[in-house]
């Protein structure tokens, strides 16, 4: 005999309360999966295929302790908190279906909750209304000072009658040779694969030019997420992919992150530390450490928050570059931990090219040290 199909909103597996649409998170992070929350407090996310059993859990968990990484590390389950999971989740009609398909369509959706203990939850309210204080008013903390930031003007509403632009390769690359960054938002908002097109250029045997679409592409990206933060995730997901792929030359891929990110810390800043996993790797050292120098000229806090007394033996790195640049990141964290040895390259007259708004700028390592120094006695 046939299974009769029986559909029934979601529920909360600790109250019983149904639960609505899982949305996505105000900040993006690795392997995002969309997330809600329950009456009762519990935190949920919805993975449409029911393959990402791991990463789904974690992302819960972490969103239930305001994504303190290090604070849901030390959690254990049970003692700490609850899990439980919905399955049989279909995300387009946010239907529980006890069939598994949906007029032939398979649904295979799962919906993970966590919930924390009462004493753990107070612990983590805690820290989510710091952040939200922080946020309202725009300040971040910096060496134990609170320091005002600026966030973009939203984008305005466009007309939704007017005749949308079609995104092609020719007038993506026509806007980005003239640095025609309200053309390009404009063709975002009205064509998803103006960014795929944008990354497409980064692959330019010209050096000076990948350096340039990288900050356009950073510039476009700040006022995209004014409004449209989800696409420019999916960029951020798409160049770190392109940069672990062992068949692909990632010319262009990490300054880019670094100006994506840095241009909107307050949304994406979360990224920042999976950067790190590409130190290893010669090739791309000195763009990270560039990268990493980008974003701690607007958040140092972000930096300090990940392993950077690694970056110290980096001063005596045979290239001046790496040199400089690494001095240039100490100095925008205020690490007056490595005070004396910058004090030792006071006289390193090695020259150096960096890239500040896509344009080639010139330094000695000493000229980046007397900056550091100050910047360190200043914090």
């Amino acid at each position: 005999m046939k299974k009769q199909k029986i559909t029934t909103s979601p529920w909360c597996p600790f109250c019983g309360q149904k639960v609505g649409r899982a949305t996505e998170a105000s900040e993006r992070k690795m392997q995002e999966f969309q997330v809600g929350q329950c009456q009762c407090g519990a935190v949920y996310s919805c993975d449409p295929t029911g393959h990402n059993v791991g990463s789904a859990m974690v992302e819960t968990l972490v969103y239930a302790c305001a994504d303190n990484w290090d604070f849901a590390w030390d959690l254990m389950p049970e003692d700490d908190y609850l899990t439980g999971r919905i399955e049989d989740y279909d995300e387009t009609t946010h239907q529980v279906v006890n069939t598994r398909n949906i007029d032939g369509r398979p649904v295979r959706g799962v919906l993970y909750f966590v919930r924390l203990h009462t004493e753990i939850a107070e612990i983590a309210k805690r820290v989510t209304l710091k952040q939200e204080t922080l946020a309202k008013e725009s300040v971040v903390p910096v060496a134990g000072v609170e320091k005002k930031i600026t966030l973009p003007t939203p984008e305005p509403q466009l007309d939704p009658k007017r005749v949308k632009v079609k995104a092609t390769k020719k007038n993506v690359q026509e806007a980005r040779d003239k640095g025609d960054i309200d053309t390009l938002v404009t063709l975002c908002f009205d064509n998803r694969k103006t960014l795929r097109l944008l990354q497409r250029l980064l692959y330019d045997v010209d050096e000076a030019r990948r350096w340039e679409t990288a900050w356009i592409i950073g510039q476009v990206c700040s006022r995209l997420a004014t409004k449209m933060p989800g696409q420019v995730s999916e960029l951020i997901h798409r160049l770190f992919e392109a940069t672990s792929d062992s068949a692909a030359a990632p010319w262009g891929m990490i300054e880019t992150l670094g100006e994506v990110i840095a241009a909107r810390p307050d949304v994406f800043g979360a990224f920042t530390r999976h950067l790190l996993n590409y130190m290893g790797d010669e090739s791309t050292q000195v763009q990270v450490v560039w990268a990493l120098s980008k974003i701690a000229e607007k958040r140092p806090d972000l930096i300090r928050e990940i392993p950077f007394f690694n970056l110290f033996h980096f001063l005596d790195h045979p290239k001046p570059q790496m040199r400089g640049i690494v001095v240039q990141v100490l100095g925008r964290i205020r690490a007056k931990e490595v005070s004396m040895q910058l004090m030792e390259l006071s006289d390193d007259q090695e020259i150096l090219v960096t890239w500040e708004n896509g344009k080639a700028v010139e330094y000695t390592v000493s000229e980046l040290v007397e900056v550091a120094l100050k910047q360190i006695s200043e914090g």
